[in-house]
């Protein structure tokens, strides 16, 4: 079940590879995370030897837990393997890892799917947008 998407994502970058990561939250940012109060507008990833955080994605409180003391955009660290890490620290220079989806996994457990890729000049968006509805239109006239 997805619970936010990165509208914005698929515009502006050209993406080129996905991941999915774990993520590691407290239990009323899971809850809220459930009820659907959360936004991915913004955030990025950084990744070093140490692994990849989330930074500047927005998980509202949750309304029946004590908000005392808490950042709605703290820094979330992303649960991925050695060989993932070090293949994304091994990649070119100029791509981005952006989160794009936040999803329940095959458990329950909140999963983040990340992609790879470049951002895209003002060109390439016109482009981007002529492919995306020349194919609605042929969607439309089947």
């Amino acid at each position: 079940m997805t619970h936010a998407t990165n509208t914005r994502a698929k515009y502006d970058y050209d993406i080129k590879e996905t991941l999915d990561a774990g993520i590691v939250l407290e239990g009323r940012e899971v809850k809220s995370v459930k009820e659907g109060n959360v936004s991915l507008q913004g955030s990025y990833v950084t990744v070093n030897q140490n692994g990849a955080t989330l930074l500047n994605c927005h998980i509202g409180p949750y309304k029946y837990a004590p908000n005392t003391d808490y950042d709605p955009t703290h820094t979330r660290k992303l649960l991925l393997n050695k060989s993932e890490i070090n293949s994304l620290l091994g990649k070119e220079k100029g791509l981005v890892i952006i989160p794009l989806e936040m999803y329940s996994g095959r458990r329950g457990l909140i999963k983040l799917k990340i992609g790879i890729g470049r951002a895209r000049k003002k060109i390439d968006k016109r482009e981007y947008i002529k492919k995306r509805d020349t194919e609605r239109e042929i969607r439309k006239s089947i």
